[in-house]
């Protein structure tokens, strides 16, 4: 039985760090794009397990489920990133609404994102209310999944919201498709 070179090396030193600890200690504004396409600016000042405090400025804060955040970006990036966030009709016409339990969500293994990452492939992520965003996969956890985008802007994409992750060629990479076609044994990180 083989494995993947450097995997679990990187699991151990990033799977349980959350973006929304990062949005924290940077003191930075963030916008966040929700499941119902508001955009939310301001500043997350606590991340707990299921949700965040997310201060609007002034002393007006919201309390806001993790499981409604799409993907979030530093604000001062937003202008640069809105324009490179396409549609896909098809999925957006299907109204899908945010899968609350684990285990039915269209997920993506780590084995799976790791080569990707490593190989640096050009990614087309498409989340749940059709919005694609497309770019090389930077980093991953447990979470969320961060992609640099044209021009290297890092936007961060909650798990949670993927619908269907592909490359330019339409190979898909959802556990569903991968558990048969397992294309992380074809990386050269592959160690069999």
């Amino acid at each position: 039985m083989g494995y993947l070179e450097g995997l679990d090396e990187y699991l151990a030193e990033n799977y349980e760090i959350s973006v929304f600890d990062f949005a924290v200690a940077s003191g930075k504004a963030w916008e966040l794009c929700m499941h119902d396409r508001s955009v939310r600016r301001g500043f997350v000042v606590e991340n707990r397990k299921w949700d965040i405090s997310f201060d609007l400025g002034g002393e007006e804060k919201e309390e806001l489920q993790k499981i409604q955040v799409r993907y979030l970006y530093p604000a001062d990036i937003s202008e640069s990133v809105r324009p490179l966030v396409k549609l896909d009709r098809e999925v957006e016409s299907m109204k899908l609404e945010p899968i609350i339990s684990p285990r039915r969500r269209r997920f993506v293994k780590n084995k799976t994102l790791f080569p990707l990452m490593k190989e640096k492939e050009v990614l087309l992520f498409t989340l749940l209310d059709g919005e694609v965003l497309r770019g090389i996969l930077a980093d991953f956890s447990r979470y969320d999944v961060t992609v640099s985008m044209k021009g290297g802007l890092l936007v961060t994409i909650l798990r949670h919201s993927i619908y269907d992750l592909k490359n330019k060629k339409g190979r898909c990479f959802l556990k569903s498709f991968q558990e048969d076609h397992r294309d992380w044994e074809k990386s050269s990180l592959y160690v069999s």
